[in-house]
């Protein structure tokens, strides 16, 4: 496994680590035992960085990640969010009362004292506009209840802003071979600032793994189902916000550049971790196959120039009209 820096936190994380969402629900039905199964297997394979959320079916997610814990002898970093459980989801819930109930239920679903990580979870516009709101996590890491803290975007200028604010340590945001542009600038801005970047939705829902097709059938509470519009959240976390049927010829224009023994997933992955300024990358595992899928990305050799180059010819001409300046 390839460790990497993540921002001023001291820490060094598995550059392939583990996203919790599909094991906390909204990707259609999930195991409990089989989804503690994939997380002992990524621990297994050095992954020591887990990402997951409040929301996540509802704290299952984080349930399960402490009882990986109580099971494990290894150090592993958590990384929660806070703010998605808002209702309606507006700045003005970001205050100080509910930031506190929110944290205080994630340590009690965590099982511990303190959090690693705790995030904002893509939270409106306006609160990068609120000193206030970053105030209130400093006095949550003075208290002892967070180490740091840092937050999910969806946007790339909400990256930006929230990189003036001095202790954000980590910023999450989609970045894949579909959702190209935190590459443009971003990335350099938060190397200079020594901020962590996750890259999330990084298989775009799992179309990067080259195993859907036109007939592909999802369950009714899996999102891809549910909000390929946007229907419940933002568009772009749902197959990076692309057509489903234009992902699908993309895909096929990828298929001929995945080097011999390698799967489209760890191609994907793989393309990611080219970029140095990425931290890691946070693909999710309900099974103990895509575990191991996802932790051997790391450990492949970099793609050539030439491949790299064709890729980005791909975006350039199939996906980048729909989404560069969207998000």
């Amino acid at each position: 496994m390839q460790y990497r820096k993540l921002g001023r936190t001291g820490w060094e994380v598995s550059a392939s680590s583990f996203g919790a969402w599909a094991i906390g629900g909204t990707w259609g039905e999930v195991d409990d035992k089989e989804s503690l199964t994939a997380l002992h297997r990524a621990v297994d394979l050095g992954v020591n960085f887990i990402d997951t959320a409040d929301v996540y079916g509802d704290g299952r997610s984080e349930r399960l990640i402490a009882q990986l814990k109580k099971e494990r002898s290894e150090e592993i970093i958590v990384a929660t969010k806070a703010g998605r459980r808002l209702d309606p989801h507006v700045a003005d819930g970001y205050n100080r009362q509910n930031l506190t109930a929110f944290i205080d239920r994630s340590l009690k679903n965590l099982d511990t004292e303190t959090i690693d990580l705790l995030q904002l979870h893509c939270p409106s516009p306006e609160v990068y506009y609120r000193p206030e709101v970053f105030g209130i996590l400093d006095d949550q890491v003075q208290a002892g209840k967070i180490r740091y803290y840092g937050v999910s975007v969806e946007k790339v200028e909400e990256a930006i802003k929230a990189i003036e604010y001095p202790n954000v340590q980590s910023i999450q945001i989609i970045f894949n071979i579909f959702r190209q542009r935190p590459a443009d600038l971003f990335f350099k801005l938060a190397q200079e600032k020594q901020v962590g970047i996750l890259a999330r939705v990084p298989l775009s829902s799992g179309m990067l793994t080259g195993k859907m097709t036109p007939n592909t059938q999802f369950e009714s509470d899996d999102h891809r189902t549910f909000n390929r519009e946007g229907e419940s959240f933002d568009k772009g976390e749902t197959f990076s916000g692309v057509d489903y049927a234009l992902s699908l010829q993309a895909v096929e224009e990828l298929r001929p550049l995945v080097p011999e023994g390698w799967t489209m997933a760890q191609f994907a992955l793989r393309w990611i971790l080219m970029f140095d300024a990425v931290t890691c990358v946070i693909p999710g595992a309900k099974r103990i196959s895509q575990a191991e899928d996802n932790a051997n990305a790391a450990e492949l050799p970099p793609i050539s120039d030439e491949t790299m180059a064709k890729v980005a010819e791909i975006y350039e001409r199939m996906i980048k009209s729909q989404v560069h300046q969207l998000w």
